[in-house]
């Protein structure tokens, strides 16, 4: 039998269940939800599925070790027990994240230092040279959580964040990350073959996160790089095999329609450019286009939009009339259809005039907002 490694998912707060029913699906063992993060089990193959295949966590963590954790001296030393040759040779750069901690290792910065230490300390004992820092794209990144006085010490199998997949090299204003993007096409549970529209579509992230998923295209083919791949015990081949298999999963079927829609022509091109980017430019129709002006292309289908609520793009124009507006043009001119509308501002979201049938309470960065459900009659 494969040997089975601990993991951990880290997510938004409010995804856990999602991305845990995710991981599942993947052939994950053992899966607990917990806050901000998923535990789960499983081999090797199944770390570099979840960093290929997942929609919804930032980062899959490899625990390497526990233990307890009172100070800095405590600290270090538990750190240099352990043989760093395993993970990383001195030719590697590396860079060390901390998170959590107690009444003495109570500054992350602080922290990481502690366990940098520790590693070229034990380094240049070893082999008379260590490895340099590189905090932006390290061959090995580290994560330390404490928690009271316990501490777990993991290696970040995914380098950066899962959330930059790799194909929006254009973006318009305040995006949404493609992590929430995916979480929130899931709660809206649209089947892949209604009609599926975003009136304020921006760069597009709602729309191509769900074509995407529609498409059983694996988010992590269009990354360069993923961290795993700078481990000594890194499997080429394995790896190979697994990216041949996403490439071929992909669905040959019909779906949609797709729509997306904004007033501002740039971020329409942005939007149109990060589609091709992603390969599904013939699946996904955008436009310019003014709220105002929307019009329902069909009887029946499903609404998602971001709109702005002031905590990202600040001040301008009266964002309650705006709100009124949108209001108006989900209860006048899409009847049959059920509308999902993200809200980071419950004043702004009053202003819809239209009673939700459903909320669910997810967090957009440290912003929590509200996914509202319309039934629109």
């Amino acid at each position: 039998m494969a040997f089975r490694y601990q993991y951990f998912a880290t997510v938004a707060r409010g995804l856990e269940a999602i991305a845990a029913r995710e991981l599942e699906a993947l052939g994950a063992q053992f899966v607990q939800p917990k806050a901000a993060g998923v535990y789960f089990e499983g081999n090797r193959a199944l770390l570099y599925r979840a960093n290929l295949w997942t929609r919804i966590p930032f980062r899959i963590l490899l625990k390497i070790a526990e233990f307890p954790c009172h100070d800095a001296k405590e600290l270090y030393r538990r750190i240099q027990r352990l043989d760093w040759s395993q993970y990383l040779k001195p030719h590697n750069t590396l860079a060390v994240d901390a998170t959590g901690g107690n009444r003495a290792l109570n500054h992350t910065h602080f922290t990481a230092l502690q366990v940098k230490n520790a590693i070229v300390d034990q380094q240049r004992r070893q082999f008379g040279r260590r490895s340099s820092v590189d905090i932006h794209h390290p061959d090995v990144r580290i994560n330390l959580h404490i928690e009271s006085d316990h501490a777990t010490l993991s290696l970040d199998s995914s380098g950066e964040s899962l959330h930059r997949r790799g194909y929006r090299p254009a973006v318009g204003r305040a995006p949404l990350k493609e992590t929430l993007a995916a979480a929130l096409i899931e709660m809206t549970e649209w089947d892949s073959h209604s009609p599926l529209l975003d009136p304020l579509c921006g760069s597009g992230s709602l729309l191509l996160e769900a074509c995407l998923k529609a498409l059983n295209i694996a988010p992590g083919l269009f990354r360069s790089r993923f961290g795993f791949e700078s481990w000594p015990d890194f499997d080429a081949n394995l790896w190979r095999s697994l990216r041949e298999e996403a490439r071929a999963s992909r669905k040959q079927i019909e779906i949609g329609p797709i729509m997306g829609s904004d007033r501002d022509p740039d971020v329409i091109h942005h939007a149109r450019t990060n589609a091709q980017q992603c390969g599904v430019a013939g699946q996904v129709q955008f436009r310019q286009q003014d709220i105002a002006e929307l019009e329902a292309p069909c009887d029946t289908g499903v609404i998602i939009c971001n709109p702005p609520y002031g905590e990202r793009l600040g001040k301008g124009e009266n964002l309650g009339d705006f709100y009124r507006l949108l209001g108006r043009v989900l209860k006048n001119r899409f009847k049959g259809w059920t509308a999902f509308v993200l809200s980071g501002n419950k004043e702004l979201s009053q202003n819809i005039g239209l009673k939700s049938a459903h909320r669910v309470t997810v967090y957009n960065g440290g912003l929590k907002c509200q996914l509202l459900k319309y039934e629109l009659y």
